[in-house]
This record gives structure tokens, C-alpha cells and sequence, in this order.
């Protein structure tokens, strides 16, 4: 019995998303998606003209979610900003674990993409918000920490409950944002 084709093009995403994440986007052919999927190339070509279009839909919600608290953090300052990044940062990196390591796997690659579009000016923003709208040295290299180590956690396969490692991702951002007064420098 043939599958409808919203459950195919489903399924589709849902392998390709698994294959790219375990084995690499560039190891991962169509033929490998298909045979996942269990459906002949052809099937797979009707609802996606390529391997780089099921990329793109697989990234967009990422890029889309990362836009969205772009927005809630633009008129926000401060502590408010640098907290409201920091969880906002962390939920997206706990919903978007897979797609992370695929550009994780192909940082160069992956950030030409052109589904990443505006993510490098977005990430600017979120740099700035992270450290509080702070250009202080110490603020801005915390900020850059925090979205690294945030980005690596979460590529991550360390196991842990998600609600535990998110709790700490969060926990362990502010501390980095937030630490212990020293000597002010710039």
C-alpha cells in the first residue's frame, strides 16, 4: 500500500535528517536516503529536487527559530538581553540538536550554504545580546564562549535527560556571563 505522499515527504526529512546527523551531509547520497526511506530515488526526486532542497527545508526551521528570538531580544538590554539570550539559545539548541551536528560536521561548507542566509548577521545580534550589549573585552569574549560551548553541547551525545542538560547549559552559560567582579578591563 503506497504512503501518502505529506507521510512520504515526512519520512523522507525525517531519514535524511538521521543520515546527514550520524554520517555527514557530503557521505550521505540520495540513494542512501531512499533505500532509508525505502522508497525508489525517483519517489524521493518527486518531492525534493535534490539533495541540497532537503537540506535547505531540514535547516529553515532552525534559521527560522533563531530569527524569531532575534527579534524577541532586539528591544531588550542588559541583564534582561544576556538571560533571555541565553535561554532562548539553549532551547534552540536542545530542539535543533541533529541539524547542529550536520553544520557542526561542515562548519566552512555549511555556513556558505545559502539556507543560512541571514544567520551570520543573526548571530551578530545574538553575540550582542549574550554579553549584555557590553563591548567591555570581557563581556564579549564571555558571549563568544557561551555560543560556542552552547553550539558544541549541543552537538553533543552526552547522556544526559534533556531537561538535565538543558537546566545546566543554562546554568553554566550565566555563570560564564556573569562572573565573579574582578578587575575591570577593556
Amino acid at each position: 500500500m503506497a504512503r501518502p505522499a505529506s507521510a512520504l515527504r515526512g519520512h523522507i526529512l525525517e531519514s535524511a535528517l538521521h543520515l546527514f546527523a550520524s554520517g555527514g551531509y557530503e557521505a550521505t547520497s540520495l540513494h542512501d536516503i531512499a533505500t532509508a526511506v525505502g522508497c525508489s530515488k525517483a519517489s524521493l526526486l518527486y518531492h525534493f529536487t535534490s539533495k541540497d532542497a532537503i537540506l535547505t527545508e531540514l535547516l529553515t526551521p532552525a534559521g527560522e527559530g533563531l530569527a524569531a528570538l532575534d527579534t524577541q531580544l532586539a528591544p531588550l538590554d542588559g541583564r534582561e538581553a544576556a538571560e533571555a539570550a541565553v535561554i532562548g539559545y539553549v532551547d534552540l539548541a536542545m530542539r535543533f540538536r541533529r541539524e547542529i551536528k550536520i553544520l557542526f560536521a561542515d562548519i566552512p561548507g555549511m555556513t556558505a550554504h545559502p539556507a543560512m542566509g541571514s544567520i551570520p548577521g543573526t548571530v551578530e545580534r545574538l553575540l550582542d545580546a549574550l554579553a549584555g550589549r557590553s563591548t567591555r573585552t570581557r563581556d564579549v569574549v564571555a558571549a563568544q564562549m557561551v555560543l560556542g560551548a552552547v553550539f558544541l553541547a549541543g552537538a553533543s551525545d552526552v547522556d544526559v535527560p534533556a531537561q538535565e542538560l538543558r537546566d545546566e547549559m543554562i546554568r553554566a552559560s550565566l555563570r560564564t556571563l556573569r562572573p565573579d567582579p574582578g578587575p575591570e578591563r577593556d
